[in-house]
């Protein structure tokens, strides 16, 4: 590859540049301060590579998504939850005896210690399950010491397992002890969405089978979710997993990233828009205007990405998975209906088209939850279930790479320059 050249007074530095596997380039800058002196300023690392990484592709203008080379609707469409979370971690698709190892070795997890009922019982009833699910994470530390160095790749692998069989667990009882309702114990029976739709809609008085079209819909929103690249919250888990910390303490630094309104947590925003929407009377011109109006700090909340500059493949096929949720549950959701005609203005006004503003992943994801049951303020624990294994991925990437540096950006010191202490008896 060619190098980049980059001058600066009356320096000259050539930089190395890599080519990744789609053929993106990036320019090579760590020689750059040690020669010239220079930082680079990037807010948001908007344009900056912290690794190399071999888990998920993005291309944002053309609204590509893959894991490990697989397009997301080919996964969504074929694959079980536990396949592509096995695939995202081993960079294989499983064979069919690998798939039943697997999912047999996470069945064994399932189930919590029964002192963890106290730890959910110690929080506030109206506490957020994301803030309880962030706690309950790190605390799992405390009952799992013999896997927790994260250059031992059979401590890795177990706590891994660990995890993704019992953050659902964790989901279900909080939400249990937050309805005043017994806690059901995970059936291993069922598969994994429909243990979870078990542990967290039945009652010990009456008989719970789980929907089969409900299920099969999670599983697709858990592997939409899987994996996003070098997100916040995968970018949390990666920076704290950098210091060598133990992959509880990580995931649950990715659970709180994850919980901030301009990332998880917007599919709860777009749920709460469309009802505000449909309880002024659904007019969504007046939504559409105030989008529009500079002076106006209402924001269209699930239009747009920071990296799709395109529409996001995974909305289209939450599109489609919402209305076989709504026709086979027999219900018409007015939010649905608002829903479709904002996106058809979007799709057809030349200030969205202008700014590439199309639906992205969020946008319909709540109404599907809603309709399935969940409670408003549990939309973004679902998330967390299903970005999972992307995040195990990138912590267990980081992890085994030689290369890899613990994360210390640098800053552009805007503050003070040197000044002596007064004392206390001489300021004014």
């Amino acid at each position: 590859m060619p190098e980049a050249v980059l001058r600066f007074e009356d320096k000259e530095i050539a930089l190395p540049t890599e080519v990744g596997s789609e053929g993106e380039i990036a320019v090579d800058i760590g020689r750059l301060r040690a020669e010239t002196g220079l930082i680079t300023l990037d807010r948001g690392f908007a344009n900056t590579a912290e690794t190399r990484s071999a888990v998920s592709y993005i291309d944002g203008e053309k609204g590509i998504l893959r894991y490990r080379g697989y397009p997301i609707e080919q996964l969504a469409d074929r694959c079980s939850f536990l396949e592509v979370a096995y695939l995202l971690q081993y960079g294989e698709l499983p064979t069919k005896a690998e798939l039943e190892a697997y999912e047999e070795s996470i069945t064994r997890h399932t189930l919590l210690r029964e002192d963890m009922k106290h730890l959910f019982e110690a929080f506030p009833h109206d506490a957020h399950p994301m803030q309880i699910l962030a706690s309950a994470t790190s605390a799992l530390a405390t009952y799992y010491p013999d896997a927790l160095d994260p250059l031992d790749e059979e401590a890795i692998d177990i706590s891994s397992r660990r995890l993704i069989a019992k953050v659902p667990t964790m989901v279900a009882w909080s939400y249990k002890y937050r309805m005043g309702q017994p806690y059901v114990y995970p059936r291993n029976d069922l598969e994994y969405s429909s243990r979870f739709l078990h542990m967290m809609f039945s009652v010990p008085s009456e008989e719970y089978v789980p929907n089969e079209v409900i299920a099969r819909a999670l599983n697709v929103l858990f592997i939409l979710h899987a994996d996003h690249g070098q997100n916040c919250s995968a970018s949390a888990v990666r920076l704290v997993g950098s210091g060598q910390a133990n992959i509880f303490s990580s995931i649950a630094a990715g659970i709180h990233a994850l919980s901030g309104p301009l990332h998880g947590g917007a599919n709860q925003a777009v749920l709460e828009m469309l009802e505000d929407i449909v309880a002024s009377g659904g007019d969504v011109s007046k939504t559409v205007a105030r989008a529009k109006d500079k002076n106006d700090p209402f924001r269209l909340m699930g239009f747009g990405h920071r990296v799709y500059k395109n529409f996001d493949p995974r909305a289209q096929l939450i599109k489609k998975i919402a209305e076989d949720v709504l026709g086979q549950l027999g219900r018409h959701d007015p939010l649905l209906d608002v829903a479709m005609e904002l996106e058809q203005v979007a799709l057809s006004d030349d200030y969205f088209i202008e700014r590439r503003l199309y639906p992205n992943v969020d946008f319909y994801s709540g109404i599907i939850y809603r309709a399935m049951g969940f409670p408003t303020d549990m939309f973004t624990v679902l998330f967390a279930i299903g970005r999972l294994p992307g995040w195990l991925s990138q912590w267990r990437e980081q992890a085994t790479d030689p290369k890899a540096m613990i994360f210390r950006p640098r800053q552009v010191y805007v503050g003070a320059n040197a000044r002596d202490v007064t004392p206390i008896d001489q300021r004014g």
